[in-house]
């Protein structure tokens, strides 16, 4: 007569139960990153009394001190950007607001190569301080989110905070015809709305 023999071993479903664990430790343990050369930086000027949008965007913007979180924002948190003037872009067919602009606007700030700042982004607020013709502001910013690793930024600055009315007298005198709206009055908004779109990685 046979005896049949009992293994002592863990019961099968110990190891599925196991393995299950180790993967839920695995997904919350994917961090975040900023993918380079990815960020689309736009903004959006005023002229006329109509308030008239005319719109632009810089090519090219570099950053430093990035680093990787739990959560999209955390990653994006203290991370530095410059933006070169030179990469400005306004889709102009004639290409004289370019220009004008480097000239008559940049040209006249302090500093004038460079747009910098630095990201905040704490659980639901973020925002950046920017340094525009050496002064430093905060601009307060909303998000979307696009699935889990797009985020698409928007805010306003107002140039008066940084000492830029000058500049923008200096640019609407330039383009002084072209800002002049049905009332006769030429004028360029202080006010400049920005949306940067930001991709990162997930890993």
């Amino acid at each position: 007569q046979r005896t049949k023999c009992h293994k002592t071993d863990s019961p099968p479903h110990q190891k599925s139960e196991d393995s299950k664990n180790v993967e839920a430790t695995a997904e919350t343990a994917d961090m975040y990153s900023l993918v380079q050369d990815s960020t689309k930086v736009s903004f959006t000027a005023y002229k006329t009394t109509d308030k008239v949008p005319v719109g632009g965007m810089f090519k090219k913007i570099n950053f430093t001190n990035t680093t990787s979180g739990a959560t999209a924002m955390e990653a994006l948190n203290g991370t530095e950007f410059s933006i070169p003037v030179s990469s400005l872009f306004t889709n102009d067919p004639t290409g004289t607001r370019d220009p004008k602009l480097l000239e008559f606007f940049f040209g006249v700030l302090k500093d004038t190569e460079l747009i910098s700042g630095v990201v905040k982004a704490e659980g639901e607020n973020s925002s950046i301080d920017v340094t525009l013709n050496g002064e430093t502001q905060n601009i307060p910013l909303t998000y979307e989110m696009d699935g889990d690793n797009k985020i698409t930024f928007s805010g306003v600055m107002d140039l008066e905070n940084w000492n830029a009315l000058d500049a923008v007298a200096s640019i609407n005198k330039a383009c002084e015809i072209l800002h002049t709206g049905k009332d006769g009055v030429s004028k360029t908004w202080s006010e400049v709305a920005v949306k940067a779109e930001v991709l990162l990685d997930k890993k």
